[in-house]
């Protein structure tokens, strides 16, 4: 057997382990666990908290939904300005009085301090205000692009309450309109889901731990425990950091596909979804070159190899290469195909994962050059130095 033969069934044994040993990664019916309602009178008070820095775009979509919360307990919104240039504070504060709801109060935290990121410094600065201000027993840490239905709030809690848990985290259902929206984001959550199993980050044994930074409900004193934000204050992936301090610390969490939680920020271009994707994807790699090699190689054989065998083989005539191509490529559809169901989209644009996976690629190894160019984890006109070399 030839080189093309050995990597396609190589392929194939890939897909076999990712499709039955990786936490069934692939099934979307991960949704808030079961749960019951408190009893009347015991809400426990919450706190949101949002950091926001230039999201004068999306905040009026965004912030109303806050705001309009059917809460049965008392609720605070807490608007953290993080040095804006558009007019988000003021904007905020006109929404709040033509809309009306929870309280809000907006605040800036001036600049961060020596290595902190600029969205935990913010996330710092909301939760010491809701310390000050209110006895908040949970806290919503929601980002600025992100809309709530009027019972996403009660649910979150209700769910904390019902299951025990220190951390309730759902990925928010991201914006699919646009022709590379639709090719990208869907792939975007399946890549996170088989990178982060939501089965396996909820299982309290499990070393696995992730959340989605767009919607966490933390437990006050979770978050005590845990130190954070500031023993996680340089991560520039602060979901994933934030959830795996507070597991580290005893805490239990849950992740799972958000049913009233969407993400109203437009990226109506490849060059938005790939700043958006490759501004953090090497930090995801630890800025360690043989993981990016690693990566990249296994990128190629697990996405790339199968069309490529099916191609090779049907043209030179190796039928074990085009056989185990083929199959490789029908499981990698199969396993993306609930994912694109949940995002509403047709069920014949699977096959095309493999040219996705090409896009992530590049994205990844662009993080790379970016990083060594200096232009590593830039956004919104901040650049962060890998975490070990800042002050």
């Amino acid at each position: 057997m030839n080189a093309l033969t050995w990597i396609s069934l190589g392929s194939l044994t890939a897909w076999a382990w990712l499709l039955l040993g990786q936490g069934l990664f692939w099934r979307t019916d991960v949704r808030l666990p079961p749960r019951s309602a408190p009893p009347p009178g015991d809400w426990p008070p919450v706190a949101v908290v949002v950091p926001a820095r230039d999201e004068a775009a999306v905040l009026p979509r965004s912030l109303p939904s806050l705001l309009a919360q059917d809460y049965p307990g008392r609720a605070e919104v807490f608007l953290v300005d993080d040095g804006s240039t558009d007019g988000t504070g003021e904007l905020a504060r006109s929404l709040a009085e033509r809309h009306g709801g929870l309280p809000l109060t907006v605040d800036t935290p001036g600049e961060p301090g020596p290595g902190w990121t600029g969205k935990l410094w913010a996330v710092r600065h909301g939760m010491a205000l809701a310390r000050a201000r209110t006895d908040a027993e949970y806290l919503l840490l929601t980002d600025a692009d992100i809309a709530h239905r009027p019972d996403s709030l009660r649910e979150l809690v209700a769910a904390a309450r019902s299951g025990g848990l220190d951390l309730v985290s759902q990925m928010a259902r991201l914006r699919v309109a646009t022709r590379w929206e639709r090719l990208i984001v869907p792939a975007f959550v399946y890549f996170f889901a088989q990178l982060y199993p939501f089965r396996r980050v909820s299982r309290p044994g499990a070393r696995t731990a992730a959340a989605a930074g767009g919607c966490v409900l933390l437990r006050r004193d979770a978050a005590e425990r845990a130190g954070v934000p500031e023993s996680i204050r340089q991560a520039v992936i602060d979901d994933v950091s934030l959830a795996r301090a507070v597991k580290r610390s005893g805490g239990r969490i849950w992740l799972g596909l958000a049913e009233r939680v969407d993400s109203v920020r437009p990226y109506p271009g490849l060059g938005e979804l790939w700043r958006m994707i490759s501004r953090s994807a090497y930090a995801q790699l630890r800025h360690n070159p043989l993981l990016l090699a690693g990566t990249v190689a296994g990128l190629a054989v697990v996405y790339l190899a199968p069309p490529a065998a099916v191609l090779a083989g049907a043209l030179g005539g190796d039928r074990v290469a085009l056989a185990a191509g083929a199959a490789a490529w029908a499981v990698m559809a199969g396993t993306y195909a609930p994912m694109l169901r949940y995002y509403r989209q047709p069920l014949w644009t699977a096959p095309l994962l493999p040219f996705t996976a090409l896009l992530y690629l590049l994205m990844t190894v662009d993080s790379a050059v970016q990083h060594y160019r200096g232009r590593g984890a830039a956004w919104k006109g901040r650049t962060y130095a890998r975490p070990e070399a800042a002050p």
